[in-house]
């Protein structure tokens, strides 16, 4: 059966709560992304449809950030999710692939993740690139893709996670 990446519409907005309340388990994911959407701050929002239904889901976000005082256009990838009847198919890498390719279109200079350190590497994300950046988040697990060449290079940077994630 074929699969369809797409941007999300107003009318996936149920079946979108639905694929991140069974993958996350709780409402945490659903309160970001009624946030994020009601601040402004939503850059790429894409769905992934597979015979009607909506199996993945991934959201890109403008995240503040600076590296040695100036400014760079950087997105927070969170959530991605997919239904667990739907993983383990390559659903969440062609998210982040499409979602990327979306991001540089909308003027991104990075993405910022906060998630497996086994996973992410493989598109590029590396925790060495967000080692500069002050963040509630260190670690392994806090890392960065430049879409831009440079766009994080610098001594001292930081990012300024908006009120919707809650920190």
């Amino acid at each position: 059966m074929a699969q369809i990446i797409r941007a999300a519409s107003p009318a996936d907005a149920k079946a979108i709560a639905d694929l991140n309340h069974a993958a996350f388990g709780g409402e945490g994911e659903v309160g970001i992304i009624e946030r994020l959407s009601r601040d402004g701050l939503v850059a790429v929002e894409l769905v992934a449809e597979q015979g009607g239904a909506i199996g993945g889901y991934i959201l890109l976000s403008w995240l503040p950030t600076m590296m040695d005082g100036r400014a760079v256009k950087a997105l927070a990838l969170a959530p991605i999710a997919v239904l667990p009847g739907f993983q383990k198919q390559g659903i969440g890498g062609r998210l982040i692939a499409a979602a990327l390719d979306e991001a540089r279109a909308a003027g991104a200079e990075a993405v910022i993740v906060l998630g497996h350190p086994d996973y992410y590497p493989r598109f590029g994300f590396s925790a060495a690139l967000a080692r500069n950046l002050a963040s509630p988040f260190t670690g392994e697990a806090f890392m960065a893709l430049e879409l831009v060449p440079g766009a994080l290079a610098g001594q001292q940077g930081s990012v300024a996670y908006p009120a919707a994630f809650g920190l």
